[in-house]
This record gives C-alpha cells, sequence and structure tokens, in this order.
C-alpha cells in the first residue's frame, strides 16, 4: 500500500490528485488497486499517512508531534542503488562470504563502489558521502587509508572468500568443467609492483603492465582471479589454476577449457598428473602437420562437425566456419588492393621523377607485402621503369583452403562427451571474454589500477571480480528490460532519502514512494525496499582535499 500522487497542467492551472493504492501481481504482472482517494486531505495529513505506512510494523516507535510543532523536509543520500545492490550482494552470498567484520563491510563497500562509479579508493570515499552506504552497511566513519588497508586485508583473505563463495553456489563437490582465460592491463605509471613488459593485447607500446588469470565454472560465473608480473606467458599461469580446481573447487573429474594459446604439452602434462581432462583448440601449423601426417583429411572440413580419433587416443573436432571463411577473404582481398594502391602510387612517383630508381621503389613494395602477409601469393615484378602487380593462383588457393578451419582438441573419451558437447564448451570461453570485457574497458574499468604494492594490486583485481558478480546477476534479473544494468542504476540513484527536521530532535529518515519506473527496476531485480529505515550516519570525508592538489590558473 502506498500513496500515489499525479499532477496535470491544464493551461494556467494544476491540477493535483492523490490516491490510496496497492499492488499485486496477478498471473505473473504488477498490477495496481485503487483503495481510497485523498486529494481532500491536507498535505499534513497525506504525510502522515504516509509515515504511518512506512512504519505500519514499528507504530510503536513514532512519537506524536504536537500539532503546532514546525519541521522541515531536506533531501538525503542516495539509497536506491545502494539497497540493490546490497540485497544483490546478499543473495549471492557475497556478504557473508566476507563476513560481518569492518574489513567485511568496507570490502563489500568497495564492490559498490567499483559498480556503481569506477575511481580510486578516494573517489569511493567521496562516493559514501552521497550514497547511504554508511547507513545500510552499518559503517562508521572512514577514508582512503583505510580502503587501501583494506585491499591488503582482501589479498590475505582471497583464499577462504573465493571458498566460501564457491560453497555458497555449489555446496556439493561435483565432477566439474572449468573455463580459464588470461588477458594483460596496461598501466599509465612505472611504479607498480607487478608491472613489466611483455605481450600487450591492448596494443600499447612502450606501456608496462600486469597479467590476469581468470578462472570460471561452466556457467561463466568467475570463481578466482590471479595477478602476475606482466612479463608472464599466458601457459606459465596455468599450474596455479589446475591447483585451486583440483583441491580448492571440488577435484574429482575435472575438465579445463582453455584456448590454444593456454593448454599446450607441458600443461597437458600436468593435467593428466592430476588426472584431469581438457579441451582445447590447435594451431594453424599444427593442423598442417597433422594433414600432411595423415592423420586430418582436407575433406572432413565441412560446416557440419566432424570427428576424427587419433592414433594416440586424442580426439580431433573439425569444422569449417563459413562466415570466418569469408571475414578473411575479405581480409585478404583488402589487402591485396592496399599494395594495388601503393603500386600505383609508387608507379605514377617514377613516370614523374626520370632520376628516380625503380629498384628501391620494388624493394619498399616488397618489404610492404610481407608486413600485410600477402608475399606468398604476390609477385612484383619491373618491366623496365613499370612495377607490376600478379597474384599467384596456386599459391592463393593453397593459402585459402584452411580459411574459416578450425580444429579442437580432447582427451575427454567418446561415451563420456559428445563431440556436439565438447563444441559448445569450448564456445563457452566467450563467457570469460566477457567478464574480461566488462572488467577492463566496459563498466567496471580496472585500469587505472592507482596503486603500486602488489598486495594492493592483486586485491584490487579482487573488487573488480566480486563488482563482476553483482554486475552479472543483475544482468540476469534484468535481462528482459530495455535497458543496461548501468541505466538502472543511474535511475535508482535517483531516489534518495528525506531527512525529517524536528527542533529538539535528532533527524530521521524517510523513503518517499518511488515512481513505477522505479518500482519496476526493483521489481524486476525482486528486492523490496525496508520496512524499517536506517538512522543518519556519521558524514564520510575524505583527507586528501581535491583543492589542495588542484593547480592554480
Amino acid at each position: 500500500m502506498y500513496v500515489d500522487v499525479s499532477s496535470i497542467r491544464k493551461g494556467e492551472t494544476t491540477y493535483t490528485r492523490t490516491l490510496l493504492r496497492e499492488s499485486f501481481r496477478d498471473q505473473g504482472k504488477v498490477k495496481h488497486r485503487t483503495i481510497a482517494n485523498l486529494s481532500h486531505c491536507s498535505i499534513q495529513e497525506i504525510e502522515a499517512i504516509r509515515l504511518a505506512l512506512r512504519h505500519k510494523e514499528h507504530l510503536t516507535d513514532l512519537q506524536v508531534v504536537p500539532k503546532a510543532m514546525p519541521f522541515a523536509l531536506q533531501q538525503g543520500p542516495a539509497f536506491g542503488a545502494v539497497w540493490l545492490l546490497w540485497e544483490v550482494a546478499r543473495a549471492l552470498g557475497l556478504q557473508e562470504a566476507l563476513g560481518n567484520s569492518r574489513q567485511g563491510q568496507l570490502a563489500l563497500w568497495q564492490a559498490i563502489a567499483r559498480v556503481l562509479d569506477q575511481g580510486s579508493r578516494l573517489s569511493a570515499v567521496r562516493l559514501a558521502g552521497t550514497h547511504a552506504a554508511c547507513e545500510v552497511l552499518g559503517l562508521g566513519r572512514f577514508d582512503e587509508d583505510d580502503l587501501y588497508a583494506n585491499l591488503d586485508w582482501l589479498t590475505a583473505q582471497q583464499s577462504a572468500i573465493e571458498q566460501r563463495l564457491f560453497q555458497h553456489h555449489e555446496p556439493a563437490p561435483s565432477p566439474g568443467l572449468f573455463l580459464y582465460d588470461v588477458t594483460s592491463s596496461y598501466l599509465e605509471g612505472r611504479h607498480n609492483a607487478l608491472g613489466a613488459f611483455g605481450y600487450n593485447r591492448d596494443g600499447k607500446r612502450g606501456k608496462r603492465q600486469i597479467v590476469i588469470g581468470l578462472l570460471c565454472n561452466s556457467a561463466g560465473r568467475p570463481l578466482s582471479i590471479e595477478v602476475f608480473a606482466g612479463n608472464t606467458q599466458d601457459p606459465k599461469t596455468f599450474r596455479s589454476q589446475l591447483d585451486k580446481a583440483a583441491h580448492r573447487f571440488g577435484g574429482g573429474d575435472i575438465t579445463f577449457v582453455g584456448d590454444r594459446g593456454m593448454i599446450k604439452g607441458p600443461q597437458i602434462d600436468a593435467l593428466a598428473e592430476q588426472q584431469c581432462h581438457y579441451i582445447t583448440a590447435i594451431t594453424k601449423p599444427q593442423i598442417e602437420t597433422l594433414l600432411a601426417q595423415g592423420t586430418l583429411q582436407l575433406g572432413l572440413f565441412d560446416e557440419n562437425l566432424a570427428e576424427v580419433l587419433g592414433p594416440d587416443g586424442v580426439r580431433y573436432l573439425l569444422r569449417r566456419n563459413p562466415i570466418r571463411a569469408d571475414e578473411i577473404a575479405r581480409s585478404r582481398n583488402e589487402r591485396y588492393q592496399t599494395l594495388a594502391h601503393a603500386v600505383e602510387t609508387a608507379n605514377g612517383y617514377l613516370r614523374a621523377h626520370p632520376r628516380a630508381q625503380p629498384a628501391i621503389a620494388l624493394r619498399k613494395l616488397g618489404e610492404r607485402a610481407k608486413r600485410l602477409h600477402i608475399d606468398g601469393w604476390i609477385a612484383l615484378t619491373r618491366q623496365e621503369r613499370s612495377l607490376l602487380l600478379a597474384q599467384d593462383s596456386a599459391a592463393l588457393a593453397e593459402c585459402a583452403q584452411l580459411d574459416g578451419c578450425y580444429v579442437l582438441k580432447t582427451d575427454l573419451a567418446p561415451g563420456t562427451a559428445s563431440k556436439e558437447l565438447i563444441h559448445q564448451r569450448y564456445k563457452d570461453l566467450a563467457l570469460v571474454e566477457w567478464a574480461f570485457r566488462e572488467s577492463k574497458t566496459a563498466h567496471l574499468e580496472m585500469r587505472p589500477l592507482y596503486v603500486r604494492l602488489e598486495s594492493r594490486t592483486r586485491g584490487h583485481a579482487f573488487v573488480v571480480m566480486l563488482a563482476y558478480l553483482l554486475i552479472q546477476e543483475l544482468a540476469r534479473r534484468w535481462c528482459h528490460l530495455n535497458l543496461t544494468v548501468q541505466e538502472g542504476l543511474d535511475q535508482l540513484a535517483t531516489l534518495c532519502l528525506t531527512e525529517v527536521h524536528l527542533p529538539g530532535q535528532p533527524v530521521a529518515y524517510q523513503l518517499p514512494t518511488p515512481r513505477e519506473s522505479l518500482q519496476n527496476l526493483l521489481d524486476a531485480a525482486h528486492v523490496k525496499l525496508p520496512n524499517r529505515l536506517p538512522t543518519p550516519a556519521s558524514i564520510v570525508t575524505t583527507k586528501t582535499k581535491l583543492t589542495e592538489r588542484r593547480k592554480t590558473i
């Protein structure tokens, strides 16, 4: 039951109607029923009804205010988004895994703050000053130094927290399938303890980086995140993930899914030692080797999935992706056209400059063909002062015969998993890539890190993983709504508490009735607003003031 107020304007006159309404569900749909028309009531009477509805289960807590006693209403902190994320964290078992200690509550706020507004620990403290963080989480006063120290605590407790989260979602140990992938995140500074030069997936030359490994279950839910030095090769990160899966996350019959650069010979041997299985892909040179050996036949590549049992008992799954084949052919033709345009430009220059040397132009074009990776099937020749470009049809056909072809490799027995199931499980690696995209650039923005110490770098990455769990769950609950998670949170952040100021009395909170769009968001997330509102908490402020750090103009 709630009070619904609506106003319309006709000409110079505004008409307001106030109704006492009730929400209910009918066959899964939210509907509303009008109980009474309160339009004739005074503002004080309507506010009294609202106050009574908010405290209907604790009416004895309300104090009778003399009619003549003045009071003032003032906008309080933002409440809707923090309350929603706190309720989702409770449902996911995140609050229980972090614990009710002050450090656990600070860690939970760091995860919620990362979802609301990505930034440094300093910005997380400022965010707590505008949102009802202390009221909802039960936190006292804290500053940025407390949050930095909390990163150290998170790193020390990470294994235990991950274990508790795993047990909450999968309480009974069972044969499991784990998805694992690696990415890197470049650094703006030069003083991070784990920063080093390595293979930069972001294409940022001259930037140090860190390497991040993310272990997920078969549904793409993150189980563990680990940070390595920036020059760590992908296969070197695999052993620790295998130990986690074998000893912390279930054990038993385990299958690892990784891409072609992750699970290689040493990793396969390590899996065999633990009696675990794998699903991976092989590289193009490996495919060519198996074709030369006769293990695979080129005619087996088709749009339909084919399977070959190798002499060592390893299963190979073959398929040609026609969409990918068209993309490769189109890219190859675009690169050829780029070189053709360069040849035409060079010929024009040679005609305009009689003293220019054609041999030098031919050499430069040959170098460019190598950079474009088309030198194996094109022919560059010189005829007097003209340069000619042609295609070698036979070499081109040989180069294109594996376009769109890929081969999966697994040691799972045919009776254990069908070829279609294995193919689908490998495609599930896209879930890990989606988690990396959300965590690195899309919503959570892992970088910039704003930390230097090793423990705090690991703690920062763990906070991002916890925040992604909240984002992932909200995306699942709001999947049928026509908005993004960020848009929904931005709307709920407009639901603020109202401060009631009475002479000689401490400040009390009221929560206004949310408008219909906000109520729909809460209903879709299966979250109810509290009946009993929190008491105002102390104001949170930072030690560092922005005015002290700004440059004077």
